[in-house]
């Protein structure tokens, strides 16, 4: 999936869906979630399946817009999510979104480094869900993609940066174990990561990626070490 730089507000269906509610994705805020089509990875344990692979939406950004504007003074903030909002040129429609008087959480996998630099220099976000979604040397069997590169200059821009953000890994016992675990630990460590690390316990839905279901193998989480505050989801 490439960046899509010439993307029009009014005419190009992007937003697979808009969940217009929500008091569980952007902490302390009422907030609607943004769906943005298709992705760049393909995890094995992704529920959203038909957001990853949707070629098209069927919501334009100026819809989107429309919407958000009979929830201003309802709603706190708007949480940007998919599929991988990034792969789209984001900045007018942020910037609509904040006039309106929206926080703006992203939900991010990270590997759109250039379009993410962007917005956080623009002061376009206010809250980074970023997904570490294995070390290193599982990241392509994990994601079906080459980009921890992209993804590791992405958590080095944040922990330079004020933004408030959150770093979190989603866990299939199968697919990821203690060790892997305490390896993303150990590097969150080394380069300065103070904050909470969420683990996402995997969520069985009818369907997935890959068609897997619950873990055959148990994790330990007593293997489990480090000196980071550590919520499980």
């Amino acid at each position: 999936m490439s960046i899509n730089k010439e993307c029009s507000l009014e005419n190009d269906k992007v937003i697979y869906d808009i969940t217009k509610f929500t008091h569980l994705d952007y902490p302390d805020h009422l907030a609607a979630i943004i769906w943005f089509s298709g992705c760049n990875m393909h995890c094995d344990y992704c529920y959203n399946k038909e957001i990853v692979f949707a070629k098209n939406g069927s919501i334009t950004m100026q819809e989107a817009l429309d919407f958000l504007q009979t929830r201003v003074s309802l709603l706190d903030g708007v949480v940007l999510s998919g599929g991988e909002a990034t792969a789209y040129d984001l900045v007018e429609f942020c910037q609509k979104i904040k006039k309106m008087g929206f926080t703006i959480k992203l939900d991010t996998n990270g590997t759109y480094f250039d379009n993410f630099k962007e917005l956080l220099e623009l002061k376009l976000l206010d809250y980074v869900a970023l997904d570490y979604k294995a070390p290193k040397e599982k990241f392509t069997q994990i994601t079906h993609s080459r980009k921890y590169h992209e993804f590791s200059k992405t958590l080095d821009l944040l922990l330079a940066s004020n933004i408030d953000f959150e770093v979190r890994t989603t866990l299939h016992a199968d697919l990821l174990t203690p060790a892997d675990i305490n390896l993303i630990i150990s590097d969150l460590e080394q380069r300065g990561y103070s904050k909470t690390y969420y683990i996402q316990e995997f969520l069985e839905t009818k369907e997935n990626i890959a068609d897997i279901g619950k873990p055959e193998l148990e994790f330990n989480k007593k293997a489990i070490k480090s000196r980071l505050n550590i919520i499980w989801r």
